[in-house]
């Protein structure tokens, strides 16, 4: 199941696939509550407050689209064709990324691979959406693209067991993890944390929406890829991690608590390279689909 943050005239709303169309679920979990029971409910206006309000429910959620599908409503309930599709969590409440989590990317920058996960943050307000730019400052060196697959956060997670983990995750998405490199080899040679580097506005576009987690076969083994303008980058499978999905959120909620609507990117591959004024960069994952973004001067 796909579901997606759309934002149109009438402002923002979530969207869920159903039969090739993306449906106003903004809307349709009213009216079936509505109608078929007789109550009324809130009607989130995005996915951050589906999932902080507990009905991110993919129970529920297939309940609301047979509803739709098969009534006369059907048309009406259809997202605008006009909507433009938004980052599926637009400011998350924590963004948890993975340094060094595939052994190949290690080693093409000459780094060791580590013996227990790297984490740092990005700063939410770096995120953008599917199509939006990437803006690039003048003067401050090399920015490289970072193709990643995103864990999205479905409930509190404190503390967690690996073979829990899937219990706690709402879907998955593309993030690509953009990185001023030159700013961030500065930075680690004066011992200094990642976070300028990683967190530029615009450094996080993530989507293009979530499938959720009974989409996607366990373990985890989906191929992912950057193109720039075309050219294949990186190319790798999720099998390469060297810190799973169940090991990582295991790994951070040792420490940190996770919340709906949290990300965790769980690291990219080898192939890393720089990006310029004038590219389109292109990420995609098998079973999740295609982020792209242009990539312009600020």
């Amino acid at each position: 199941m796909r579901i997606a943050q759309f934002e149109d005239s009438d402002g923002p709303c979530v969207g869920v696939e159903l039969k090739g169309q993306w449906i106003n679920y903004s809307r349709a979990l009213p009216l079936y509550f509505l109608l078929e029971r007789g109550t009324v409910v809130h009607s989130p206006a995005t996915v951050m407050e589906l999932l902080s309000g507990g009905r991110f429910d993919v129970a529920e959620i297939r309940r609301v689209l047979a509803f739709a599908g098969s009534s006369s409503m059907q048309r009406q309930l259809v997202v605008k064709e006009r909507a433009d599709l938004r980052a599926p969590i637009q400011r998350p409440g924590k963004i948890i990324a993975l340094g060094l989590n595939y052994a190949l990317h290690a080693k093409e920058g000459k780094m060791q691979v580590p013996k227990e996960p790297i984490i740092f943050a990005k700063a939410s307000s770096s995120v953008i959406g599917p199509g939006e730019t990437v803006r690039i400052p003048r003067g401050l060196g090399r920015m490289d693209h970072e193709v990643e697959l995103a864990v999205v956060v479905g409930k509190v997670a404190t503390r967690v067991k690996r073979k829990d983990a899937y219990r706690y995750i709402a879907g998955y998405c593309i993030c690509n993890d953009v990185t001023a490199r030159d700013v961030q080899s500065k930075d680690i040679e004066q011992r200094h944390p990642w976070f300028r580097s990683k967190s530029f506005d615009t450094f996080t576009p993530l989507g293009p929406w979530i499938v959720t987690s009974d989409e996607l076969r366990l373990p985890l083994h989906l191929d992912l890829e950057c193109r720039v303008n075309g050219t294949v980058r990186q190319k790798a499978n999720t099998r390469d991690l060297v810190f799973s999905v169940p090991e990582v959120i295991e790994f951070v909620t040792r420490y940190i608590t996770l919340e709906p609507g949290d990300i965790v990117s769980t690291g990219t591959p080898e192939g890393i390279g720089p990006i310029r004024h004038g590219d389109v960069v292109s990420c995609r994952i098998r079973g999740i689909g295609e982020l792209e973004n242009p990539v312009k001067y600020r």
